[in-house]
C-alpha cells in the first residue's frame, strides 16, 4: 500500500544530521499493479489502468484506455463496438475506490455500491478512446457511507458524469 506524506512542502526544514530521512512525498500516481494492491478486481473486470492524480481524502483521476479486445466489444454491439455505460459507471466507481479505501480507518473495508443518482451519459466512449475520469468524495456519513460526484471524459468532451453512492460491507 502507498505511503501518504506531503510534497512541495515550502515549510520543509533542512536536516541537522546527515542521516537519511524519510522523505516527505504524497503518492499521487499509482500504476496497474499499485491499483491492484488497493482493489480487489481483476480481469475482466479491473477497468482502471493507472490513476494519474490522486489528493488523499478528496479525490482521484484515473485513466481507462478503452480497446477492441476488452471481451464486452464481442456483443455490444457486432459491427459498432460501444463501451456499455453500466461498466462507465463501474469504472468510475472504482476510481472512487482508490479514495475511499485510503481514507483513515477504512483501509481493509470493502464498498459496494449503494446508489447511482443523476447519472448522463453525454457521448459515446469506443475503442481506442482514452476515458479520463475525476472522482471527488463529497461525504462521508456514520463512517459506513460514502457519496462521489463522478464525470468521465473522452479528449475533453464529457461522456458521464453522476453521483456515486458506496456502502462498507464487512
Amino acid at each position: 500500500m502507498s505511503i501518504l506524506t506531503q510534497v512541495n512542502s515550502t515549510d520543509a526544514i533542512a536536516p541537522a544530521s546527515t542521516e537519511k530521512q524519510a522523505t516527505n512525498e504524497i503518492k499521487t500516481t499509482f500504476s496497474s499493479e499499485e491499483i491492484q494492491k488497493l482493489l480487489p478486481h481483476r480481469y475482466p473486470f479491473l477497468l482502471v489502468d493507472k490513476i494519474i492524480d490522486y489528493i488523499p481524502e478528496k479525490l482521484a483521476v484515473g485513466v481507462k484506455n478503452v480497446t477492441v479486445n476488452e471481451p464486452q466489444f464481442q456483443g455490444h454491439f457486432p459491427g459498432r463496438p460501444l463501451m456499455p455505460g453500466v461498466l462507465i459507471v463501474e469504472a468510475m466507481a472504482q476510481v472512487g475506490g482508490i479514495v475511499l479505501k485510503q481514507l483513515p480507518g477504512f483501509e481493509d473495508g470493502l464498498f459496494v455500491f449503494a446508489g447511482i443518482d443523476k447519472v448522463r451519459f453525454r457521448r459515446q466512449v469506443v475503442p481506442g478512446d482514452q476515458l479520463v475520469m475525476t472522482v471527488e468524495l463529497l461525504c462521508v456519513k456514520q463512517r459506513r457511507f460514502g457519496k462521489m460526484q463522478a464525470r468521465a471524459e473522452v479528449d475533453g468532451q464529457l461522456a458521464t458524469e453522476g453521483e456515486l453512492m458506496f456502502s462498507l460491507i464487512n
